[in-house]
């Protein structure tokens, strides 16, 4: 059964729970790689913990103003730690990543400066932040120019950066890991390495940042560790082990982190300012169980990677490709079928369960999108979630399971909504 792909009326005959645990035995060397991932990064985010001795009085709440607040300050030196970077700011000030993206770049352009992206298009929440879509409060707005390169073959088109950058004069060039809503592959360390090189040695004055989200722990090493300046992630994805309530992360350089917390709050106090209000504890804990949960995403998103594939589907990545986020790729080409997974997923949530989840008009996005993620933080992605958009292909984006037992029930009851409503050409 391994190499058998399952196809048309015999799905139905199938037993779906014996197809998921062939799949399983397929899976075993990607689930031992991952568990050794998963060891490399605890022992990362414990020897942290050990180094700038966390105690219990930084889970100490502060309110108002938020000075001297002893435990925020100690999550941003373990923050550092861990991501391999001189500095950060870790702050549930920021109400999402796109928040704490769009602090960032206002932080670091000015009007006249140039922004590019050598990635493709950003996400689509970044369209109105950037002026790709006309908004009154974009960099557009303030006469910051931007400019964008796609990918080729999955890669950087290296020589066009090259030319592009001797050019003309680039203050930001942002990178998106993550693939978003498109149908490019994630991008890896080794390439994210090789293409700062190549910027660096053409002007070393250029920042390098990079949208992080859905990337950390995924592997054992980080951005700002080859060579990016700055960094960005959410605290409702990988980093905050599904514990941190909200919130998001910069990390980098200690001067740019510096612009960033002072676009945040205001020049002068930075990140001086801010009250924790309590969340401290949730931050360190999500931290804490950030390794273990990332890799109970991977298991998840590795195993419907097989499943999909023998019920017929196209996947990206395949369950043996190296991962480069926790994202899983399941390309329906029909509406219908994106749709019936999708509704399964939120059947399957612990929190709204009785809901059936219809597209609409999702905030930001230039496409009907439909989304399940019936989890207990709003929107949180590394709680089990699967959304699209209602376009071609219609691909689902599934990411995310705090658990991998509960990720494996979830794709079981994904598929059998699925198949129940036939869809399998």
């Amino acid at each position: 059964m391994a190499n058998t792909t399952i196809k048309g009326s015999d799905i139905l005959s199938k037993d779906i729970k014996a197809i998921i645990e062939q799949a399983e035995k397929d899976c075993e060397n990607e689930f031992k790689k991952i568990d050794k991932i998963c060891e490399e990064n605890s022992l990362k985010v414990l020897n942290s913990f050990h180094k700038n001795e966390v105690v219990e009085s930084h889970f100490n709440s502060t309110t108002g103003y938020g000075y001297n607040d002893a435990g925020r300050d100690v999550i941003e030196k373990v923050f550092s730690d861990v991501l391999g970077s001189e500095d950060a700011l870790v702050r549930s000030q920021f109400i999402s990543g796109s928040h704490a993206l769009t602090v960032c770049l206002f932080a670091l352009l000015r009007p006249n400066d140039l922004l590019l992206s050598i990635s493709g298009k950003p996400y689509d929440t970044l369209d109105e932040v950037i002026g790709i879509k006309d908004n009154n409060s974009s960099l557009k707005s303030y006469g910051i120019k931007y400019d964008q390169i796609d990918l080729v073959d999955n890669d950087f088109d290296y020589e066009k950066i090259e030319d592009y950058l001797k050019q003309n004069k680039v203050k930001v060039i942002e990178i998106q890991r993550s693939k978003g809503y498109s149908t490019r592959k994630s991008i890896s360390i080794e390439k994210l390495e090789k293409v700062i090189k190549l910027i660096k040695s053409i002007d070393e004055n250029i920042i390098i940042m990079i949208d992080n989200c859905y990337c950390e722990m995924v592997g054992v090493i980080e951005p700002t560790s080859v060579g990016a300046d700055i960094m960005v992630g959410s605290l409702i994805k990988n980093l905050g082990g599904g514990i941190a309530p909200n919130g998001a992360y910069i990390a980098g350089k200690h001067d740019l982190v510096e612009l960033c917390a002072e676009r945040l709050t205001l020049p002068g106090e930075g990140r001086e300012v801010g009250p924790s209000l309590g969340i401290n504890k949730q931050i360190l804990q999500g931290l804490f169980m950030a390794p273990s949960v990332v890799a109970s995403a991977l298991k998840t998103a590795v195993l419907a990677s097989r499943v999909m594939e023998l019920l017929g589907y196209e996947v990206e990545p395949k369950y043996t490709e190296d991962r480069v986020d926790i994202v899983q790729n399941i390309i329906f080409r029909n509406p219908e079928a994106l749709i019936e997974f999708t509704r399964g997923i939120q059947y399957a949530s612990p929190i709204d369960s009785n809901a059936t989840v219809e597209a609409w008009d999702m905030p930001g996005y230039t496409d009907k999108v439909i989304m399940a993620s019936g989890s207990f933080t709003q929107g949180s992605s590394i709680e089990l979630s699967c959304d699209g958009p209602l376009r071609e292909p219609f691909i689902a984006y599934m990411q995310g399971s705090l658990t991998y037992p509960y990720g494996k029930l979830a794709l079981m009851k994904a598929v059998e909504n699925l198949l129940g409503k036939g869809g399998n050409d």
